[in-house]
């Protein structure tokens, strides 16, 4: 968590924590210390919460030792504890009066030269610990400057709090890079990665400007695939989560969407998901509306329903959150004249994930049409199924065993399709190819 992000109450309050801790609590008051603003953070109270009055019970004086009546009595009525106990008085009164002697100047001296040196003592130990915010490694993790990685600097990058007290200081193990190498294959991780294998932030900038101009080059995926995957290996091993990560996990998913590749891209989709809740900026409705169209891909409605539940009133003015709902409204109501539209004049990449499920609509639509029409023009089917050309509809009917035309002779832009033998097979071949639906890597 960004200590530049807190509100100038909540620093004084924890560098006064700070200086009341002693050796002896201090563990305990700083994993207490983390675990109340961890807390705060999460109920988004940091600037709401009254820090002067926030006490931590891990500082506060420990109860003096209570003894019950019976011990008390037993002791009090003990000869031999009453006897040390009266010899014990008459020497702290002699030692007293000795000690106070206003005549005595060598105790007076002996005094002075004890208090001043307590007083020294308890002036630098409030000084280590109003220091504690640099040199404590402790506390180290708690006050570490993570709002660099908004201007530049690759660590950090995210006000998410240390939940868990108990958790691994994990900043202690993490590596930075020491390689050059503008270009390195993917290889799963076997053993601790190394720092001279691992290339650091400024290198991995250069990375990604020569991959986009390979891709506009029209360079082969796989190859490209693999270096966007080492890529992100490389952020994931030194832990930078900041807008760069983002771009680069935004762009290997329009890359996947381009090529088909659904794996790679739900796993970017995961990932950003994640560096979205962290508060990173980054096209954050653009990928809220493929990860609508992904869920109606996969027909998930119960999940579909929550996520577009959570949205809030600026995501849905955005034009492509509000294209994606308007093919869910259209899908769920059977309306494919308007989602055949809406697959036209998809913004963005949506139509490459609308690939993906829009022949299962048009076998639906389909199943529709001939049970509503003797006969149908394959113009029409075309015109309105939104296929490329009437050559595609033609074919798209043979892959589905429902090529069943009247006048089978006749060119194309005069076919007509038999509505009756044509229902009964797409509802077998719906059945068949499209009632089940199976994504790899989905989220």
């Amino acid at each position: 968590m960004s200590s530049e992000s807190w509100p100038p109450p909540l620093k004084d309050w924890v560098a006064k924590c700070l200086g009341q801790m002693t050796e002896s609590n201090r563990t305990e008051a700083q994993a207490e210390l983390r675990q109340v603003i961890a807390d705060a953070f999460a109920a988004h109270a940091l600037w709401t919460t009254d820090w002067n009055g926030v006490q931590l019970k891990s500082l506060l004086p420990k109860p003096p030792p209570s003894f019950s009546n019976n011990t008390l009595k037993r002791k009090t009525n003990d000869p031999a504890v009453s006897n040390k106990k009266a010899k014990k008085n008459a020497q702290k009164n002699a030692n007293t009066s000795r000690t106070f002697d206003p005549n005595d100047q060598a105790a007076l001296n002996l005094r002075a030269q004890r208090f001043q040196r307590e007083h020294e003592l308890e002036r630098t130990k409030h000084l280590r610990d109003q220091n504690a915010l640099k040199v404590n490694q402790h506390t180290t993790h708690l006050f570490r400057d993570m709002s660099l990685s908004r201007s530049g600097s690759p660590y950090g990058g995210s006000d998410e709090p240390e939940a868990d007290p108990n958790v691994l200081e994990w900043d202690r193990f993490t590596i930075v890079g020491t390689s050059q190498e503008i270009f390195k294959d993917y290889l799963r991780l076997t053993a601790e990665p190394k720092p001279e294998q691992i290339r650091p932030y400024a290198v991995l900038q250069k990375t990604l400007v020569k991959l986009k101009k390979r891709w506009r080059e029209k360079c082969n995926y796989n190859w490209i695939c693999s270096q966007f995957k080492s890529l992100r290996q490389d952020l994931t091993v030194q832990r930078l989560k900041t807008d760069f990560t983002v771009q680069v996990y935004e762009i290997h998913a329009r890359m996947a969407l381009e090529s088909g590749d659904m794996v790679e891209y739900n796993q970017c989709q995961a990932t950003l998901k994640t560096l979205y809740e962290l508060g990173i900026p980054g096209k954050v409705q653009e990928f809220t509306a493929y990860r609508i169209l992904m869920l109606l891909h996969g027909r998930n409605r119960s999940e579909l329903n929550l996520f577009v539940g959570q949205l809030t009133p600026e995501q849905k003015v955005d034009p492509a959150v509000r294209h994606a709902l308007a093919v869910q409204r259209a899908q769920a109501m059977g309306n494919y004249h308007s989602l055949f539209d809406l697959y036209l004049t998809a913004p963005n990449m949506g139509a490459y994930i609308m690939d993906h499920f829009i022949d299962r609509e048009r076998i639906r639509a389909l199943m529709v049409i001939t049970k509503a029409y003797r006969t149908i023009s394959l113009q029409f089917i075309h015109n309105e199924l939104a296929f490329d050309s009437l050559d595609a509809a033609r074919q798209f009917l043979v892959d589905h065993k429902a090529a069943f035309f009247t006048d089978s002779g006749e060119p194309d832009n005069k076919k007509t399709l038999d509505c009756k033998p044509a229902s009964s097979q797409l509802s077998q071949s719906f059945e068949e190819k499209y009632r089940k639906v199976l994504i790899k890597g989905a989220i």
